[in-house]
């Protein structure tokens, strides 16, 4: 796992287009452009963009010199909320080793040590429960399900909610 970089937009190019139907059921419908060099390149330069304003800490997971996953922490506040909300996927040849379990565990971490947050949010659809696995084994809680949360393969789904409490720190 490492911080998302503009020469990765080949590598998450081919990502994508290896795992289309396997993130399908997970994520938003895509147009066709966002399965292309251009507008992975698009999508990378609008993350670095969220980044630099401290809003959104992009990694990837690479394998070689294949992307083989994605861990994102976005809507990043600070203050008295001190919180962000996390995403993740897994390349579908990698499911079952592990690897989304260490990546957010890590971004935990960084979340935790480096940006001195208080909370991570986290949301699945409620048939995902690979990565509602995931979560509770790296200590998230469930805190509810929210109808229609997120306009997912093309229709509102209901999503399982989960925080995780990060310390009990005092905003800086």
């Amino acid at each position: 796992m490492r911080p998302l970089e503009e020469e990765d937009v080949s590598a998450l190019c081919r990502a994508y287009l290896r795992n289309r139907d396997h993130l399908r059921p997970w994520e938003p419908r895509r147009g066709e452009d966002f399965f292309t060099e251009q507008g992975q390149a698009e999508r990378v330069d609008g993350q670095l963009k969220e980044r630099d304003a401290g809003r959104l800490v992009p990694w990837v997971l690479t394998l070689g010199q294949e992307v083989v996953g994605e861990v994102t922490l976005s809507n990043v506040t600070l203050g008295p909320f001190r919180s962000a909300n996390l995403g993740y996927w897994i390349d579908a040849e990698c499911v079952g080793r592990g690897l989304a379990t260490e990546a957010v565990r890590a971004a935990c971490q960084v979340a935790d040590e480096q940006l001195d947050l208080h909370r991570i949010e986290a949301g699945t659809v409620i048939a995902n429960l690979g990565s509602q696995r995931v979560l509770v084994k790296c200590g998230f809680a469930l805190i509810g399900t929210a109808p229609e949360y997120l306009h997912i393969d093309d229709d509102w789904r209901y999503h399982v909610l989960f925080q995780k409490i990060l310390n009990g720190r005092s905003p800086g």
